[in-house]
């Protein structure tokens, strides 16, 4: 069994804990583990999960890590200092590829019922 940490989530995205605390990231992490619990109907506890569990409220923490990062003001997280222009998510990548890997996962976790009627 394996643990989601918050450096998990910031790997992902490629952000530092300057720019997300740890205590934002567990919250998105404990919504990330609700989502999958609700998806596969059971109990699931980030501390102690599965390889594949663990990269799916990873990925869903991060997920939500961007919302966060992009949401943050009026401005976002992205600003100019003379000719220059930094952005937070410069190195993130794009939502739609975080996505489908979030599909990809839950599509494998998701085992079919086989029973009798």
């Amino acid at each position: 069994m394996v643990s989601v940490s918050t450096n998990d989530v910031r790997d992902v995205i490629n952000v530092s804990s300057a720019d997300i605390p740890d205590d934002k990231i567990l919250k998105m992490v404990k919504r990330a583990e609700v989502t999958l619990e609700l998806e596969l109907g059971k109990e699931i506890d980030y501390n102690s999960c599965s390889d594949s569990e663990k990269e799916f409220i990873t990925v869903l923490a991060a997920i939500y890590a961007i919302c966060y990062l992009t949401g943050g003001s009026a401005v976002g997280l992205s600003f100019s200092i003379g000719d220059q222009n930094v952005s937070v998510l410069s190195k993130a990548p794009p939502l739609d590829v975080l996505q489908s890997e979030l599909e990809r996962i839950l599509r494998n976790l998701k085992q079919p019922y086989v029973g009798s009627a």
